[in-house]
């Protein structure tokens, strides 16, 4: 289980450095990546929620860096394109996959499936859940799909330490990510660690 950032391509982009990907691809997000990874997961972020404010949260600045972060930095609700995926690292069969719509400040939704409601959806196109069925957690990665879709089923105690794991992930990148900003956007570095923080739900414990 891995949280992975929904990627589009950004040729144009020059606001700070970021690497090269193509569109609708993921990057896997922990400690380990690089500035320029670092840079392009930040700047998808922040292109998730360039939308226009609320007249309550002040005018949009007027310099392309201001205009960019101002969504970032002022949207009550964050959005992160993507979430947990999880794969069989041994044979690279997905069972979750998150899809259109889903996001990363939903990972919550797993602590609901192990302590809540037992179930939880992903998005759409696919269409995965996770579904607790006793002391097993049954992972489909597309329940609208065809008869062949992967479906498999792991101790709940099991899923539980791959949320936990992918949630320290999650945390690392921040991490990485406030050590970044400091570097690239020494005038908003607090203001957007703190706001990554809030796209991924960890601005609170668990």
């Amino acid at each position: 289980m891995q949280p992975v950032l929904e990627i589009l391509a950004a040729d144009d982009f020059v606001l700070w450095p970021v690497g090269e990907h193509e569109s609708y691809g993921y990057l896997v997000l922990n400690g380990k990546l690089t500035p320029a990874e670092v840079g392009t997961a930040v700047m998808r972020i922040a292109d998730c929620n360039d939308f226009e404010p609320e007249e309550e949260h002040g005018p949009c600045p007027t310099d392309p860096l201001g205009t960019f972060l101002h969504g970032l930095l002022t949207m009550p609700d964050l959005f992160a394109a993507g979430g947990f995926r999880v794969t069989d690292t041994t044979t690279g069969t997905v069972f979750v996959e998150p899809g259109c719509c889903n996001g990363l400040e939903t990972w919550r939704d797993w602590l609901d499936v192990l302590d809540g409601t037992g179930y939880a959806h992903f998005g759409h196109d696919p269409s995965s859940t996770a579904e607790r069925v006793g002391d097993i957690v049954r992972l489909t990665h597309d329940a609208y799909g065809t008869d062949g879709s992967p479906v498999t089923e792991l101790p709940a105690d099991q899923v539980r330490r791959l949320v936990a794991n992918a949630q320290q992930d999650a945390r690392d990148f921040l991490g990485l990510a406030g050590a970044w900003a400091e570097q690239h956007l020494p005038a908003h570095a607090a203001p957007v660690t703190a706001a990554l923080a809030r796209a991924l739900d960890l601005a609170s414990s668990p």
